[in-house]
């Protein structure tokens, strides 16, 4: 399996390993899927750190490097992700969600989200 993590997921997976569901923290001990971050992560990170928001207190540049670090993989976003965006129904309002359920089908990952909103997007996105 490859899983995108949306943000929520990937800083309780780096900050606060408490708040995974058991769910998710079986997918995060299984050495054999691969867990994908997004470039949408870390840009939802700093716009909404520098909002002051107190769920995203943490540093973009450590967020990256601490998934980095394990081994998670980045996946850019590109136009292409941009376009598919629009296919969307309008199901959520937050662009950066909806930028990672278009590169989600687009590269072809599993998004793993805790947010219930998300989770009714069509495709590959399960509630963790």
């Amino acid at each position: 399996m490859r899983y995108l993590l949306d943000t929520h997921v990937l800083l309780w997976t780096l900050y606060a390993p408490e708040k995974l569901s058991p769910k998710m923290r079986d997918v995060l001990s299984d050495p054999e899927p691969e867990i994908w971050f997004s470039a949408a992560n870390i840009w939802e990170i700093a716009i909404k750190s520098g909002l002051g928001r107190p769920d995203f207190t943490v540093d973009p540049l450590e967020a990256r490097m601490g998934a980095l670090h394990l081994g998670f993989i980045e996946v850019a976003v590109d136009g292409a992700h941009g376009c598919a965006v629009r296919a969307l129904p309008d199901i959520h309002r937050d662009p950066f969600d909806r930028i990672l359920v278009a590169q989600a089908a687009a590269v072809d990952l599993t998004l793993l989200t805790h947010d219930e909103s998300v989770a009714k997007y069509p495709g590959k996105i399960q509630l963790v």
